[in-house]
């Protein structure tokens, strides 16, 4: 989640709270965020930033805590309702999600972020037309913003327009080639445009600017599958889904079922041991034959 800056910026805790922020110091910063609380308790600010942390966190029971703080002293405080919006995100509460940002853009119609939030949840539905419309609206408001340029080259790669991928990917690295976000993104549209060899550049790349990220390490580890031919084999017709209609793969998989039964069971059965059995190389060669540490 992006940090918004506080207006008063000249305030020198505010200043030394995101500085703690920007080196993952949370714990740190709640400390010097509890000093600026019994400051100025009326004031919804340090409220808001309290349960920013927490929410960077993953601390989502407090968060809800202290937003809700926030918004007692201002219904309205833009940065309080971010946070309300981020943290319904990250927990996945779909309709609270939706109902907080709508009150969010009418508050704040030009915080880019809440376009971005709405974008990656269009992309999870298969929403890909109504993700590009909104991701277009966050470029619009920050034309610049690598993290919404990825997400841009990653949406048309679902939509199966490659050569746009491509481009707004060189735009996305011309602004932010070092950010594990940008990478891990743009590795996925790599992925999804049968570029297997760039998925893991892009992987490897996030992992080494961020080795703690689970994340990372997980999807770099998946990148390198992709160097198996029968795990690409299997991979294979998803190049020719992702250039049909709902409608279309339904039909195809109902005549291929009702016809091809026996070889639909032998592709299912040699996806999962394609799968299973290329993890299984990847975790011996990275990690040994010890069981990986979380």
């Amino acid at each position: 989640m992006e940090e918004e800056t506080l207006t008063p910026s000249s305030h020198t805790g505010y200043t030394n709270v995101y500085q703690l922020m920007s080196w993952k110091k949370y714990k740190e910063a709640l400390i010097e965020t509890e000093k600026l609380l019994r400051d100025d308790p009326h004031s919804p600010d340090p409220y808001a930033l309290y349960a920013q942390i927490c929410v960077l966190m993953g601390d989502y029971e407090k968060a809800q805590h202290w937003v809700d703080e926030s918004l007692k002293r201002d219904p309205e405080h833009h940065l309080g309702w971010y946070v309300r919006v981020s943290l319904f995100y990250e927990t996945g509460n779909e309709a609270a999600f939706h109902q907080a940002v709508r009150e969010a853009l009418r508050i704040d119609p030009y915080e880019a972020h809440y376009y971005y939030l709405q974008a990656n949840q269009l992309n999870k539905k298969g929403k890909f037309k109504e993700a590009k419309e909104q991701i277009g609206i966050a470029l619009e408001l920050e034309p610049e913003n690598p993290q919404y340029l990825s997400i841009l080259s990653y949406t048309e790669a679902l939509l199966g327009n490659d050569a746009v991928s491509r481009e707004t990917e060189r735009e996305a690295l011309r602004y932010g080639a070092e950010e594990p976000i940008v990478l891990m993104y743009l590795a996925w549209s790599a992925a999804r445009r049968g570029d297997y060899k760039l998925h893991e550049t892009y992987m490897q790349s996030a992992v080494r600017l961020n080795p703690d990220e689970k994340q990372y390490q997980d999807e770099y580890l998946e990148s390198l599958q992709n160097q198996y031919i029968l795990y690409r084999i299997c991979l294979w017709p998803n190049k020719i889904f992702r250039k049909m209609k709902p409608w279309q793969i339904f039909v195809m998989w109902a005549v291929c079922w009702l016809l091809f039964k026996p070889l639909v069971f032998a592709f299912i059965i040699l996806h999962l041991i394609a799968h299973w059995s290329t993890k299984a190389i990847v975790h011996v060669k990275i990690f040994g034959w010890r069981r990986r540490r979380t």
